[in-house]
């Protein structure tokens, strides 16, 4: 596991229910017990910091630091995707954003990973398209400097919504990912009596892992997606699982921080 993965779904995951700030000896702490060493925390601490997502703080007498307003806003949206029980509602349209194509490849890079995060599978030519626009999108595309253009409208009649979602998005291969996802669970009565810190460490591998379809798995909706779906059964045992977990783990982080004051 990454150290930026740690740090972030450190945040996202538990600390936004403690105010989103922790000391960072805490941080150092909860990091490791996922076996990411304390320099490679503390770099991706310094990076998150100059990238404007973590702000520099200090609470009784401890240096740590916060999510910014930025930060909470990304991550709260990122908790609510994680932990939806089904895909949001449909209305039959699609979202259709067209980027300037210009620029290095770091940018072009940078622009595919934020519409892909987002839900957007590209069209080609700079096109994009979505099943439902996100409210992430300007906020997310004003930092990359890059000029869009976007249309929210159903196919004509004649098309067919699922021969769409099969041309932009490689479905065998997120049922797949899926699957495997899925094969790889332990039950719940194999997890239900760990302690606080094997649960905190097994359900952040979990919902790290889960949080990986954030940028591979659209959510598309039923209506176009093939009959009997796998990431509607992964999606039910990880719930499942992270449900069973969240307890145990829960009074792991609360043990490192202590008791939660507000």
């Amino acid at each position: 596991m990454q150290a930026r993965s740690a740090v972030v779904d450190l945040f996202g995951d538990h600390l936004r229910r403690r105010g989103w700030w922790a000391p960072v000896s805490a941080i150092l702490t909860l990091t490791g017990t996922v076996e990411v060493a304390a320099p490679a925390t503390r770099t991706a601490i310094s990076r998150l910091a100059a990238q404007g997502w973590l702000e520099p703080r200090t609470e009784t007498g401890s240096r740590g630091y916060a999510a910014s307003a930025r930060a909470q806003d990304r991550w709260h949206r990122a908790h609510e995707r994680i932990y939806a029980s089904s895909a949001p509602p449909w209305d039959g349209r699609w979202h259709v954003v067209h980027v300037d194509s210009g620029g290095d490849r770091r940018r072009r890079e940078q622009v595919a990973a934020t519409l892909a995060y987002l839900g957007y599978g590209r069209l080609g030519g700079g096109g994009w398209v979505s099943p439902r626009p996100s409210p992430e999108l300007a906020a997310s595309l004003a930092p990359l400097e890059i000029g869009w253009v976007a249309v929210h409208g159903a196919l004509d009649p004649v098309q067919d919504g699922s021969l769409l979602a099969a041309r932009v998005w490689d479905l065998e291969g997120i049922a797949a990912q899926h699957r495997r996802f899925e094969a790889g669970l332990p039950a719940v009565a194999e997890v239900a009596g760990a302690g606080p810190e094997q649960s905190y460490r097994d359900r952040t591998l979990l919902v790290h892992e889960w949080r990986r379809f954030l940028f591979r798995d659209p959510e598309l909706p039923r209506q176009v997606l093939p009959a009997d779906w796998p990431g509607h059964r992964s999606r039910e045992r990880f719930l499942e699982l992270a449900r069973a977990l969240a307890p145990a783990a829960d009074r792991h982080v609360d043990e490192v921080l202590g008791p939660p004051t507000g």
